[in-house]
Order: C-alpha cells, then structure tokens, then sequence
C-alpha cells in the first residue's frame, strides 16, 4: 500500500472513530437488544456455540458481544477474533467502533492464516525452521497441479517410486490434507515409506525454493503452540470469538482450542453454509462442538432479518433436502418483511440468457430504480459472466467482474504473473524456476539439476548461477537452452523495469488479450492504491490465494456462488442454474462422494439464494453450443452443433412458495 494512502487512511479512520465516539458515547453494549441477540451478548457462559443462519443477525450479537467486553474493561489487546476474510476483521471492528467504544481498534481481529503468519514471524520460527513464507501457487486441472507446483512435479519426476503426475498430485493433496484432517498426532508424517520418501523430497524442494504449500502454515502454528507449552502466545487472549466456524479445517480447530485454553471461547457458524471442502473444511467440527467440549453454551439464530419471506420460504425448502424429514425448519422468515420480488426464469439460449439479463439488469435500474451497486450477478462460469458484462458495457452500464481465482487459468497469465513476481523480487526462487523451464515440456528438469547441485553444495543463488553461466565464468556441463531461456528473462525484465504502475498493467496484462482480462481487471481497480511492483504483486497475491469478499462499488458485481459468501445485495440474479454447473457433478467420484458433493453443492445454491433484500431472479437456459457446453461443463443430450440442457434439479426444490418458472420473454414483458 502506497505511503500516502496509508496517510489517508489513518486520517480517515481517526476522524471516523472520533465523530463516531462523540455521536454513540452514551449507547450502552445492550440498547435495543431483545431476545436471543441479547442472550448471546450477555452471556458469560463459555465455551459458547451460536449456530446462525444465513441474514440472522449474527454479526450484530457478536459486535455488541466485544462491545460488553470492552466497556466490562476487558484488555481489547487480549481478545481474538477469527474471520474468514480480512474485509469482515475491519467490518467488524468499524461496526464497534461505530457504537463509541474506546479501544475497539485495538482487538486482534483477522483471519486465522493472517494471525498464524504474525505469529510465526514474531517467534522467528521460519528462522529457526529455515522455512520461507512464501506461498507456492497452484490450480488443478485434469487432475494434474499447474503453474507453480508443475515444475515441481517435473523436478520429483520419478515414475517407479513416485508414480505419474496424476499420482505425485495425489500424493501432495494426501500430504495437506494429514495436515488439514490431523489423521495422526504427528499430522503431515507419513508411515508408509514410498510416502515419506515423497515427503522428504517434497520438503526439499520447498526449502530449495524458499516456499511453502499454503495448507502448511496453520499446521506450523500449531506445531508451535504445541511444543512450546509456556509460550506467551498460549495465555496471550483472555476471550477468542470465531466466526465462520464451518469453513475452518480441523487443525484450525484445534488451534483455535490451544490459543483459548486460558480464556473464553466463542464460536459462530452455519452447518448450511459450510462450502469450502475442496480447502478440507471441518463442518463436523461445529455440529460435534458440544460433544467435544464440555458445558457449552448453545444458541440458535434462525429468524432471517435480511431476505424476503417468499426467499427464506424457498431457501428453507431447498435446504431442509439436506437434512432427515424429522429435522424441521431450518430457516424462517422476519415478522414484517415483504414477500418480495422473485422470479424463477428459463431462457431459449445460453446466448438469450446473457442478453435476456443484461436486460433485466437495465430494466431494475432504469424502470425501477435500482442503482448499479444495489445488483449482485453470480454466475457459475467465467464465460457466461464476461459475456453478460460485455452486454452490460456496451448498455453503458458500470461493472465489474470478480473471478480472481480463475486468474492464472491461461499460461499466457502465469507468464506475466511470474514475470512480475520477479520483477518484484528478483531472487524470487519459484518465479525463476517456472519461467526458465515453462517453454519447454520437460520444463528442462535436467538441465536445471545441474545448476540446483551446484547451489546446494556452493551456498549459490540460481540467478547468480545463471549469471556466471552465461558470462563463461562457470561450466557444468549442458545449459544451454536454460541459458538461452534466464537470457529472454533477464531482457523482459529489463524493458518493464522502469515502468509506472499504469503502464506496468499495460505491459504485463494487455488490455485487448482474453487471458489477461482477470488480472488486468483485479490490477486497474486498485491501480491508484498501489506504488510499484511489489505492491502490486502483493496485491493480486492476495486476491488470489486468500479468500476475499469483493469490492463494493457503484456497479455491478459479477462473480462466483462461492464469492458471494458474506455478501448482501438488494438485487441478486443467479444465472446458469443448468445441472453440471449449479449442481456441479464429478462423475467420477465413488457413489458416497457422489452424494456429499450434491450436499455441498444444495449449500452453495442456498447461500446465493439468500444474498438478496428485495429482488431475486433464479436463471437457466434450454440450449447451448456444443463448443461452449465443452468448455463449461454442462450437461447436455443430443447431436449437433447445438444441444439441450436441463434446468438444475434445485429448482424442483424451491417448493410451494416458489413462483411458476416463466420464459426469458415474459419476464421481460412484465418489468
């Protein structure tokens, strides 16, 4: 972040925390708090689980929870609390401050990967360990990991120990997942000896390249607190509140038990938005909580203050699919809501869908009164979300797109990624070795063993290394393709050195070039923020390893079902409701596997679903070009250069209360 923003910002935030003080001094932590908010707040029972979900209020009872703490004069440099972003620890903390409670800035609010990096810095284990925080970036496809972790595959290139890609894949998810699942007290250590030969080359690799798998870093944390019993880190908090308690994975849980030992614990979360098992989250966790945890405090919040009643009437019927009939009532509707605005919409075409909405979209704000900001698009496929913001564009209307962990899909942007990272850092270990080998198919994994013995036994740097090979001043052996690759690098580097920011996005994201679309669109929101390189690459790091809810603005906002987590929009369409996109399906899977996944799959339908405070349009269409179904994933029946497809079978799930589904035209008739 650039010095003079921070300037800004600190000004900002203490004329806000001033005029806030001023305005609220005299509100008390329990004015107009009724009910359950206020057994919530009140209570000095611990541990204490509130299960809440979706709109409930679950943010209200847990700010004037800390409120209570503050003004009964609890430390607030000894309260922890846990968000699954970073955006919601500042929400939260404005949200107290904003009811005149002094102190409030100083509470320990962050995600917990946040915390465990402040921690481990603070007790220099990555010193003492020889780790590096840096973390390696990867995407899956076909099964194989990609970008960062495929030359890594390439270097552990030993089919008769290791297996093939697919397999070495495998056997790193096997690896975070020890860690994530804790499957053993000594999680992440294999027994078997094929694995921890792997393990040990793995480990190699990684401390080689001065990186880290990014599932590695709560499990180090908790190593630490674990064998340093007497660290002030373990009675450092006297009260730990989380929210998001689903989402975490079970080592996260376990450390969040190490770090309350001496304190209260106080944890928020929603079995029914648990959404994140591909990050090994640990939904048993919360729903086991008072089995593993004696005296627990338990409180419901299911009253929904956010949606309409005809939504949580539909939500409630979709989500109870996931639950024994005898279960109940999951979610229900605030006395004096409206019935709001729904609507359940088929369109002839995948095409007619994107026009079709794009004109729903101006219909809202110029026949209704919506501003651009007030409209929420998920949509389950960057295709169709690019195409309904280029209608959306060319209607004039202000949009933006957020599908930042598509960002590094094309090779083309882990190029220009790589690039900056090392224009950023030159002795950058893992951009260095991605972009010497990423032309070549055997990404020259000889060749660059050479120079990795060499650096190993000498104490060398790579980049030096290559260096002195190119000049003449080392030999060893057969380098050239690597030397003529660290040559193009060194020359790309050199004409993007002296660039400002602006020219610098230009540069490295082309404006024109669809690969570069996600990156350049994540780079020029921020643009005025950022001074340089290196804030730059922290920037789009950011974005796209740790989750994030994405900016709020005044335009419209496309993006995934599983961005929209945390989010509220007066206006929300969920578009591409055809089954292989909304449910997705792995065929593949084990009939078991099968089933969690459509679970989990009905969650995330169900946390889109209730996004909205007015308006809710639930969107499929009828036929599609075999092409663009390919690329996508839909399931379709028939021949031709045209197929069918079948609306999401969550839509026969809306239940009574839901309208008729109607064409694209009719909707566009009755607005």
């Amino acid at each position: 972040m650039c010095r003079s923003l921070v300037r800004r910002i600190n000004f900002s935030w203490n004329l806000f925390c001033t005029t806030v003080t001023k305005e609220f001094a005299s509100m008390a932590w329990h004015d107009g708090l009724t009910g359950r908010a206020l057994e919530i707040a009140g209570t000095a029972n611990s541990p204490i689980r509130v299960m809440a979900g979706p709109g409930t209020g679950k943010s209200f009872a847990l700010k004037r929870r800390l409120t209570r703490l503050l003004e009964e004069g609890v430390n607030p440099k000894n309260v922890l609390v846990v968000t699954f972003t970073r955006n919601a620890a500042a929400d939260l903390v404005q949200e107290i401050a904003a009811l005149g409670v002094d102190g409030c800035e100083d509470i320990v609010a962050s995600t917990l990967h946040s915390y465990c990096f402040r921690l481990l810095m603070k007790e220099a284990v990555f010193e003492f360990s020889g780790r590096t925080p840096r973390p390696l970036i990867s995407i899956s496809k076909a099964g194989v990991l990609q970008f960062e972790a495929a030359p890594l595959l390439e270097d552990m290139n030993a089919p008769d120990r290791f297996g093939n890609k697919r397999e070495r894949t495998q056997r790193i998810r096997a690896f975070e997942a020890q860690w994530a699942r804790l499957q053993s007290d000594d999680p992440g250590w294999a027994v078997d000896p094929v694995d921890a030969e792997f393990h040990e080359v793995l480990a190699s690799w990684l401390q080689f390249h001065e990186c880290m798998l990014i599932g590695e870093l709560v499990p180090e944390s908790l190593n630490f607190v674990r064998s340093n019993p007497l660290s002030a880190a373990i009675d450092q908090f006297d009260h730990v509140l989380v929210d998001e308690y689903q989402d975490l994975n079970k080592a996260e849980q376990v450390l969040i038990d190490h770090l309350a030992e001496h304190g209260s614990l106080g944890i928020v979360g929603d079995i029914d938005q648990s959404i994140y098992s591909f990050r090994y989250a640990h939904p048993d966790g919360i729903e086991e909580f008072n089995a593993t945890h004696a005296d627990t405090d338990d409180h419901v919040l299911d009253e929904c203050r956010r949606c309409p009643q005809a939504v949580v009437a539909i939500a409630d019927h979709v989500i109870r699919r996931n639950h024994p009939p005898a279960a109940g009532q999951r979610l229900n509707p605030m006395p004096g809501n409206p019935d709001g605005d729904l609507h359940v919409v088929q369109w002839n075409s995948m095409t007619d869908e994107v026009g079709g909405l794009a004109s729903v979209v101006e219909s809202l704000i110029e026949e209704q009164g919506y501003e651009a900001g007030e409209i929420l698009i998920l949509c389950p496929r960057r295709l169709i979300g690019y195409a309904i913001r280029e209608k959306l564009d060319e209607a004039k209307i202000p949009v933006h797109s957020f599908y930042h962990d598509e960002a590094l899909d094309e090779d083309k942007a882990q190029e220009a990624f790589s690039l900056l990272s090392l224009l950023a850092n030159p002795k950058d270990r893992v951009s260095l070795r991605f972009l010497l080998g990423c032309n070549s198919q055997s990404w020259l994994a000889k060749q660059y063993r050479l120079i990795r013995d060499h650096c190993e036994e000498s104490g060398k740097h790579p980049w030096d290394a290559l260096e002195e090979l190119v000049v003449g001043d080392l030999d060893l052996g057969r380098t050239g393709e690597i030397e003529a690759r660290f040559t193009i690098i060194k020359e790309a580097i050199e004409n993007i050195a002296t660039l400002p920011v602006k020219e610098l996005i230009d540069a490295l994201f082309p404006e024109d070039d669809e690969w570069a679309e996600v990156l350049r669109e994540m780079s020029i929101l921020s643009m005025d923020d950022l001074d340089g390189s290196g804030e730059l690459l922290n920037h789009l790091r950011t974005k796209i390893t740790q989750p994030e809810m994405p900016e709020a603005g005044e335009f419209v906002r496309i993006m995934s079902l599983h961005k929209s987590k945390g989010l509220t929009s007066k206006a929300v369409i969920v578009c591409g409701c055809i089954e292989g996109l909304v449910p997705f399906r792995d065929e593949k899977l084990p009939p078991a596997e099968k089933a969690r996944m459509l679970k989990e799959q009905r969650r995330l339908f169900y946390v889109a679903i209730t996004r909205c405070t007015q308006f809710l349009a639930v969107s499929s269409f009828r036929r599609i070009e075999t092409k663009a179904a390919f690329r996508i994933g839909a399931k379709t029946s028939g021949r031709g250069r045209v197929v069918s497809t079948v609306a999401s079978q969550f839509l026969g799930e809306l239940g009574p209360a839901a309208p008729a589904a109607m064409a694209g035209d009719d909707l566009l008739a009755s607005m």
